[in-house]
């Protein structure tokens, strides 16, 4: 179990995906991201294994909601900034996790 502000520690917030790359460097598929965050956060970068249900023409424009506080990791040729969130499916592939409507940018999940 952990306490309320051991979550409350945890930014996530809400991004929308700017661009989409391959990432043929990775060890396993995976795509480059640029998530904007809107204002003081801006746009983030990412590296995300989310190659079974999605392409890059289908990830410009997708509201994502992201981990923003944890540290930069190293990840291939990628300095990865946010932790964008899935769940998987039945076969265990990434589902992207964002809000069921449009939302302003940078938005903290409460």
């Amino acid at each position: 179990m952990i306490s309320y502000d051991d979550f409350a520690a945890v930014d996530i917030r809400v991004g929308i995906i700017t661009r989409a790359e391959p990432f043929p460097e990775a060890r396993k598929p995976a795509y480059k991201l640029w998530v904007d965050f809107g204002g003081d956060l801006g746009e983030k970068r990412s590296s995300a294994q989310i190659t079974a249900h999605y392409t890059p023409e289908t990830l410009v424009g997708r509201q994502v909601l992201a981990v923003v506080n944890f540290p930069p990791r190293q990840i291939g040729k990628v300095m990865s900034e946010v932790l964008v969130l899935g769940v998987p499916d039945a076969a265990g592939e990434v589902v992207l996790i964002g809000p069921g409507h449009d939302v302003p940018l940078g938005g903290k999940l409460f």
